[in-house]
């Protein structure tokens, strides 16, 4: 069924433009435990980088990133990162974000085998903050993001929703 045609154009599709990649070194997991709510397991961030058109830096050590396992087979992600961009800036990033698929490639993501991105869904929903005036556009900022998890961390392309 198509969407309702008596909004105006704007209300009926959403619209993007690159923001960056992100790239996340991840150190090994801290698996917590069942929980009463999920499994849950903690990613500590050591590192990494970002890059697009408009901004590019680094990611800095002390990010984390807490998973929850679910019943249903989906993992829920609530990451709070630095990033430092080339010219110095700090920008506090935080997203949100779920990951589900078939249960052999979520199998194999969990023992840090590759996985083919198409074959799972991963996506993100980044936040920023920032007192640099020549990023105080961010602030401002909703965005998205497709991941994938390769063994050797998360990569993310982000996109600003216009």
């Amino acid at each position: 069924m198509p969407g309702d045609e008596s909004l105006p154009e704007a209300l009926r599709s959403i619209h993007t433009r690159p923001l960056f990649t992100l790239r996340l070194k991840v150190r090994p997991i801290v698996a917590v435990g069942a929980t009463p709510g999920a499994h849950r397991r903690i990613g500590l961030v050591s590192g990494g980088t970002f890059a697009g058109e408009r901004l590019r830096g680094e990611v800095l050590d002390g990010g984390s990133d807490w998973l929850a396992d679910r019943a249903d087979g989906a993992t829920t992600l609530d990451v709070r990162l630095i990033l430092r961009t080339a010219d110095g800036a700090l920008i506090a990033m935080t997203y949100r974000g779920i990951r589900h698929g078939p249960p052999d490639a979520m199998r194999k993501l969990s023992a840090g085998e590759p996985v083919a991105p198409d074959s799972y869904y991963f996506r993100i929903a980044p936040l920023f903050e920032t007192a640099a005036p020549q990023y105080g556009w961010l602030n401002r900022v909703l965005a998205i993001g497709i991941g994938d998890r390769p063994p050797e961390g998360p990569v993310y392309n982000i996109f600003e929703i216009l």
